[in-house]
C-alpha cells in the first residue's frame, strides 16, 4: 500500500515503514499527521484519485528528530573588484517514519 501526499510545496510517494525527510517542523517522538493525500493504493492495483485531495485520508507519521541537509555552498565575485565571498549553510530537516496510511 501507497499514497502520494503533499507536504511544502512538493509530492512524496510514501510507504509504512518508509524513512522520509521533510522541511523542519517538529521535535523527536511527536506525531504528525499528513492530510493532503493526493492518491492511495493498496497492493491490488486499486487506486483512488483525489481532485485534487482525498476526502478523509490521512497518512501518520512518527517524528525521529531532527537532522541536516546537505551542505549548499554560495560563492560572489564581483569582476575586477578583487572582492570574493565564499559562504554556505547547511538547511534544518526533519526525519519521520511513516507509521499508518488511511484511504478514509
Amino acid at each position: 500500500m501507497y499514497a502520494i501526499i503533499a507536504n511544502g510545496g512538493r509530492q512524496f510517494k510514501v510507504e509504512e515503514g518508509q524513512e522520509l525527510t521533510i522541511d523542519y517542523r517538529a521535535d523527536a517522538g511527536e506525531s504528525i499527521t499528513f492530510d493532503q493525500v493526493l492518491a492511495v493504493s493498496d497492493g491490488a492495483g486499486d487506486v483512488k484519485l483525489g481532485a485534487p485531495t482525498l476526502a478523509g485520508a490521512t497518512v501518520t507519521a512518527e517524528v525521529l528528530g531532527p537532522t541536516k541537509g546537505p551542505k549548499l555552498v554560495v560563492q560572489k565575485l564581483r569582476r575586477r573588484k578583487n572582492s570574493r565571498r565564499k559562504t554556505g549553510h547547511r538547511s534544518l530537516l526533519t526525519k519521520v517514519k511513516i507509521n499508518s496510511i488511511s484511504a478514509g
